[in-house]
């Protein structure tokens, strides 16, 4: 664990470096130039090749989530002057290595009120998070079904406290208000909502100007206006499933098997499928939002089960995300940072 963690630490340090760099870059090439693309470039190429060196779950998949894909995809539009990181005047250094880093991004005052959180509401879904690692113990009582259920639940309040934390932590260091990593996605009327307005926000806004605008702005030379964000989502979706291969790999080091890849392409083909049909009645017909919800939202459960899970369970992912869990604990029990209680994972090893 200890070499981990000092791996862990050198990799980051490695990425603050880098971002001072690319930080430096924007001053010598301050219009968008070839040259200032290729000086960003071998940042790029390093952050696909950094999570490599841990392999961990949590510092190894976290790491691969924010460098490998949102840093560099926040990094593609800083070298064509766009993006989060690109402002006039220029981002301060203590503000672009944060804002580079992690899946944090301003709120206006309307989302502010839109989306507040209160603590309650964290400490509630901490209570549930708590609940479903205890019910792991009775994991061979179970229907696989419900196990699998449970890990849609874990997943989404795992993600939501991870981001959580980060958008906390950058409140406290830089004094603004951030947006939420989620917008209560069980709440969702339809796939558009889940997707476009309650999944995984800090994906959706890094994707919206590097995938989907790009193909949706080149769909429109050759389609009518109303059919061009069609490629648009199925471009979008496509990436967004080549990024989950890639973290799922640096997760498991097993070789991609295109599941997570047939997940996104699925549901981008479904949201098409869906905002066709929008366009075709134009208002003209609507679905009550308390009866396409839970068809929405069991839509993306149902299909999770038979496409997302199989390859992540496969890389045995709860099995090592326990092991790590008692090692850090052990860990930290040799330098007396916890008290010496015993500590038990509900799954069974084997050696």
């Amino acid at each position: 664990m200890e070499g981990e963690i000092n791996n862990f630490l050198l990799v980051w340090l490695t990425v603050v470096v880098s971002l001072c760099y690319c930080h430096e870059v924007s001053k010598f090439f301050p219009a968008v130039t070839k040259a200032r693309f290729l000086a960003i470039l071998p940042v790029s190429f390093l952050f696909l090749c950094l999570p490599l060196n841990l392999t961990s779950i949590h510092l190894g998949g976290t790491t691969s989530f924010f460098i490998s894909w949102l840093s560099n995809f926040k990094l593609v539009l800083f070298a064509f002057n766009k993006g989060p990181l690109s402002s006039d005047p220029h981002v301060p250094l203590s503000r672009f290595i944060p804002l580079a880093c992690f899946p944090i991004k301003f709120k206006s005052r309307e989302s502010a009120k839109k989306r507040g959180r209160s603590i309650l509401n964290y400490v509630i879904k901490l209570a549930i998070l708590v609940l479903l690692v205890r019910l792991y113990y009775f994991k061979d009582l179970l229907h696989p079904k419900i196990i699998l259920f449970f890990y849609c639940l874990h997943i989404y309040f795992m993600l939501e406290m991870i981001l959580g934390l980060v958008s906390s932590t950058a409140n406290a260091l830089l004094r603004i208000e951030l947006e939420p990593p989620f917008d209560e996605p069980y709440l969702s009327t339809s796939l558009q909502d889940f997707w476009g307005r309650r999944w995984n926000l800090m994906v959706t806004n890094i994707m919206n100007p590097t995938v989907y605008q790009p193909v949706r702005s080149f769909s429109a030379r050759f389609l009518a206006r109303k059919w061009a964000p069609i490629p648009a989502v199925l471009a979008t979706f496509f990436v967004s499933g080549l990024m989950h291969e890639l973290v799922f790999y640096n997760i498991g080091r097993q070789k991609p098997s295109g599941e997570v890849t047939a997940f996104f392409l699925l549901h981008g083909l479904s949201l098409s499928v869906e905002i066709g049909i929008k366009k075709m009645v134009n208002g003209r017909f609507t679905v009550p939002g308390i009866v396409s919800g839970p068809i929405a939202v069991a839509y993306v459960i149902y299909t999770s089960f038979w496409l997302f899970f199989p390859p992540f369970l496969r890389t045995k992912a709860e099995i090592k995300g326990c092991t790590e869990s008692l090692a850090l604990w052990e860990f930290l029990k040799t330098r007396r940072l916890v008290s010496p209680t015993e500590l038990s994972c509900p799954f069974k090893f084997q050696k």
